[in-house]
C-alpha cells in the first residue's frame, strides 16, 4: 500500500506448551494491516491477545511462523531497520545501579553520537519525559512510573522515524499518563509513526487517527475510532436541573413519570430518550420549571464496541469447549 510506513501480512504465531511442547498455541493468527505515514495508530486488545507478540515480531525479537512484516520499505529481517525504530517493551527492565543519565548515555553510544551530542541529548530527553531533576538518582529508587518515562526516553532518544510503544500508560498515574499523552502528540507534529498498543480506550480514543481491534489472536476491526464503532446515533441524552422550589410543585408532578426514569446526580439529572422522544421530554421539563443544561447525542462508544468483542470470543471459546467434549 502507497504511504504505508509499516505493512503486515498474514503474520502467524504458535507457542508450543505441554508435556514435552508437543502441543501448540496460535497466539496470532493471519494478521494483515497497515500503518500509514505520519499517524498514530493505537492497537487495542484484552491481556493475551496478541498485542505484545506483533510487536516483538515487528522490531525482531521473534520470529513468525508464516507471513511478512515491513518497516519503512524493508522486511523486518534486515537489521538496518532498526536505525529508524524506536521501541519500548511492555516491561522495560535496566540496570538499577546506573542513574537515568547514565542509562540514556548508554544508548546514546549506540547511534555513533559525539560526547557532546549525547549530553545534549540525554539533558533534553530527561526534560522532555519529565525527569529533569531526577536524572542523577540510581534507577533502583525509581518508582515504575519514573522507570517508564525512562524507557520512553531511550525510545526517542535517537530520532527515530517510526516508535513503536507497548503499554507506554502502563503504571503510570494521571500525570505521568497526560505527559506520555502529550509526546505522542508531539511525535505527531514532528511528523513520525507512532503505534502502540493498550487497553486504556479513553487514549486511544483521544490519540489516534485509527485503531486496530485484535482479540483472541486475530484483528476484528481496524478504522478511525468513531468510524469503527459505527456513528449511528443511539438516543438523545437531556442533562438538566429542576429547582428546589419548583420540586414539589403541580408542575414538576406533571413532569414525574418522565423523572422517575432520570438519573440523578447532585443537582443534575441525566434522561436519555430516543430523538423520537425528544421534543415531548424537553417540553414536559420545560413545564416543570427545569433548566435545560444540554442537549447530546448518545452513540456507541470505543469501550462498547470492545466489550462486545470480549464477549462474543469467549461465548465462541466456550462453544467450541462444549461441541469438544
Amino acid at each position: 500500500m502507497a504511504g504505508a510506513t509499516i505493512e503486515i501480512e498474514n503474520l502467524t504465531k504458535d507457542y508450543p506448551y505441554g508435556f514435552l511442547h508437543l502441543k501448540k498455541k496460535r497466539s496470532l493468527e493471519g494478521l494483515t494491516m497497515q500503518v500509514e505515514d505520519g499517524e498514530v495508530f493505537g492497537f487495542l486488545g484484552p491481556n493475551g491477545a496478541g498485542k505484545s507478540t506483533t510487536i516483538k515480531l515487528l522490531v525482531g525479537l521473534i520470529f513468525p511462523d508464516a507471513g511478512t512484516a515491513s518497516i519503512l520499505g524493508k522486511p523486518i529481517t534486515d537489521i538496518e531497520m532498526h536505525r529508524d525504530i524506536g521501541y519500548l517493551p511492555e516491561q522495560p527492565y535496566f540496570y538499577d545501579y546506573l542513574t537515568a543519565a547514565e542509562v540514556l548515555d548508554y544508548f546514546a553510544r549506540f547511534h555513533d553520537l559525539t560526547a557532546a551530542d549525547r549530553s545534549e541529548r540525554v539533558k533534553r530527553m530527561l526534560k522532555k519525559v519529565g525527569l529533569e531533576t531526577a536524572g542523577k538518582i540510581q534507577l533502583r529508587k525509581y518508582s515504575k512510573g519514573m522507570l517508564q518515562r525512562v524507557g520512553l526516553a531511550q525510545a526517542i532518544l535517537h530520532d527515530p522515524k517510526v516508535v513503536i510503544l507497548d503499554e507506554p500508560m502502563s503504571g503510570l498515574d494521571p500525570i505521568g499518563r497526560r505527559e506520555v499523552r502529550d509526546i505522542i502528540l508531539e511525535l505527531k507534529r514532528e511528523g513520525r509513526t507512532v503505534l502502540f498498543s493498550t487497553h486504556i480506550l479513553s487514549d486511544a480514543e483521544m490519540l489516534c487517527d485509527r485503531v486496530g481491534v485484535i482479540v483472541g489472536g486475530k484483528l476484528r476491526g481496524v478504522g478511525a475510532p468513531g468510524e469503527i464503532v459505527g456513528m449511528k446515533t443511539q438516543g438523545m441524552e437531556i442533562l438538566f436541573e429542576l429547582p428546589a422550589s419548583t420540586a414539589t410543585s403541580t408542575a414538576s408532578a406533571n413532569a414525574a413519570g418522565i423523572l422517575a426514569k432520570a438519573a440523578k446526580t447532585g443537582d443534575r439529572y441525566r434522561l436519555q430518550v430516543t430523538e423520537e422522544e425528544l421534543y415531548a421530554a424537553l417540553e414536559q421539563l420545560r413545564s416543570a420549571g427545569a433548566k435545560i443544561l444540554s442537549v447530546t447525542q448518545v452513540k456507541a462508544t470505543l469501550e462498547e464496541y470492545f466489550m462486545h468483542l470480549i464477549e462474543a470470543d469467549r461465548a465462541q471459546a466456550a462453544a467450541v469447549e462444549v461441541s469438544g467434549k
